[in-house]
């Protein structure tokens, strides 16, 4: 397997550039005289075009084959991150955001469905499980290089254009090619609805908050007076927060019914955010460790969303249903950053925390209702969670392709009602 672990190194390197970018250009924003609306529309940019990706990427691919859409796509990435340095402008930063999440959703998809190629059933999970971890320390890593230069300086912007293209590197000298990666048949919003309303409401309402957190947390920080370098610590610990919360919360929700889970990390997280309320500038500390444990609980939401859908699924809809959950995130995390930061601007500073602990508790007080409408899945019939990083678009797919092979043959429960 050395060629797939030059494979993860690229990709290693790769979050490190994507997890610098999005808090340096959330804060470079704020200094250029963003109001406080117009940067939430511009960092909801980038999830727009994470969402266009997989109806425009595949098209390339069909035609001219994954390493050259890779290398395409990441050179493109690259030279978009500088361009932020010549046009200081909303609606070219605007512009250029998309223009990222789409491209980075390009290299999620051929780096994945490579990854997904060089695995068989005994080892994929643990592979992806791997890249988990990569992607999520890389992103996280990648905040703390915030500190090698002023926000204010063009030397960051170009460390996330060096980071893209060294990343290439290993990704381009592994020695095969990917294959072509499947692409989802359709499921529309009202078929999944009816197959498993919680999913689809746990799914858009992480990505809300989530969008949220990501786009307009490093501000939000900042405005609570917290230095730039506390801030890169902010923006990590929610992130390692999330990758040691996963693999707990997961196996819970393999023994229980996934709904109580759901339920039980929603209210956590709402009850950690409320607590920030109590809390002034001089708690420092104390913020850190209320969004640490906000991120634990929270980040696996997403994985436990996808596990309790699948638990409603037959294997042959699993695929399809995973296009729609993609689409349903992606939508949620492009209004994260907008809605919140119409919310600061109105509300205030402690707003934002609010607002966190608003949506979580409407994601709890959902499954609850859910717990009265059908009984859970049996043991029998619930599939393991998957760890599946929210931020990787196309891994939602292969993550459910694993879990359809574990699963054929199984008689899968199709739910009487909604």
């Amino acid at each position: 397997m050395l060629s797939a672990w030059s494979l993860l190194l690229g990709m290693a390197v790769l979050m490190l550039g994507h997890g610098l970018q999005g808090t340096l250009l959330s804060l470079r924003a704020a200094l250029e005289g963003f109001a406080l609306p117009v940067t939430g529309i511009v960092m909801s940019g980038y999830y727009l075009g994470l969402v266009a990706a997989p109806f425009i990427v595949p098209h390339f691919v069909g035609s001219v084959g994954h390493v050259r859409v890779f290398a395409a796509l990441a050179s493109l990435a690259s030279t978009t991150i500088l361009m932020h340095i010549l046009w200081v402008d909303p609606v070219t930063w605007f512009f250029l955001r998309f223009v990222t999440g789409m491209a980075l959703c390009g290299v999620y998809i051929t780096a994945e469905s490579w990854l997904n190629s060089k695995a068989d059933n005994q080892t994929r999970g643990g592979l992806f499980s791997v890249y988990m971890v990569i992607q999520t320390a890389g992103f996280a890593g990648g905040n703390f290089l915030l500190n090698l230069a002023p926000v204010q300086s063009w030397m960051l912007f170009v460390g996330v254009s060096v980071l893209f293209s060294v990343g290439l590197v290993p990704l381009l000298l592994a020695d095969n090619q990917a294959p072509p990666p499947s692409r989802p048949t359709h499921v529309g919003f009202k078929e999944l609805w009816r197959l498993s309303p919680l999913g689809l409401v746990t799914i858009f309402g992480i990505g809300i908050a989530q969008g949220g957190l990501y786009g307009m947390g490093p501000i939000w920080a900042r405005q609570f007076g917290m230095s730039v370098g506390t801030v890169s610590i902010f923006m990590a610990v929610v992130l390692i927060g999330g990758a040691l919360f996963q693999w707990p919360i997961g196996r819970l929700s393999d023994w229980m019914d996934r709904r109580i889970v759901l339920a039980i990390v929603s209210f956590g997280a709402a009850l950690a955010s409320v607590l920030v309320l109590a809390a002034g500038p001089s708690a420092e500390t104390l913020v850190l460790v209320l969004f640490f444990l906000f991120g634990g609980l929270s980040l696996p939401m997403y994985s436990l969303g996808v596990a309790h859908t699948n638990d409603f699924m037959r294997p042959d809809q699993m695929v399809g249903v995973s296009g729609a959950l993609l689409l349903a995130n992606g939508l949620g995390a492009a209004i994260g950053p907008t809605l919140t930061s119409f919310i600061m601007e109105h509300f205030g500073i402690y707003a934002f925390p609010l607002m966190l602990a608003l949506a979580h508790a409407a994601i709890g007080l959902f499954a609850l209702w859910r717990m009265t409408r059908r009984p859970a899945p049996t043991a029998a019939e619930r599939g393991p969670v998957q760890a599946i990083p929210a931020g990787s678009p196309y891994s939602t797919v292969l993550a459910q392709e694993v879990s359809a092979v574990r699963r054929e043959g199984q008689e899968v429960r199709q739910p009487a009602e909604a």
